[in-house]
């Protein structure tokens, strides 16, 4: 059930896909997963970037790049969540 949960959230943040991805891992205890989560953002800042400046012509794969950068902030998420519960930090 959680991972069906998950995945709603994961595809109604896809559909949006108006905000950036969200940087919720705990810098203190997971630096490394922290500063991957800023990347997502700051590729997301530079594609929206790109679409302004090319008046958003580019077939959808700026879009898509967009999509892909949410999910992969949340799977950051994730691993952080997995390591906080094996008490890694």
């Amino acid at each position: 059930m959680r991972r069906a949960t998950r995945g709603v959230a994961v595809a109604l943040l896809l559909a949006g896909c108006a905000s950036a991805p969200v940087q919720n891992v705990d810098p203190v205890r997971h630096p490394n997963l922290a500063a991957a989560q800023r990347f997502c953002a700051d590729a997301f800042q530079s594609i929206s970037n790109a679409q302004d400046a090319n008046e958003w012509d580019m077939s959808g794969h700026a879009k898509r790049a967009k999509e892909l950068l949410i999910q992969a902030s949340e799977e950051i998420k994730q691993a952080a969540v997995t390591a906080n519960r094996k008490g890694h930090s």
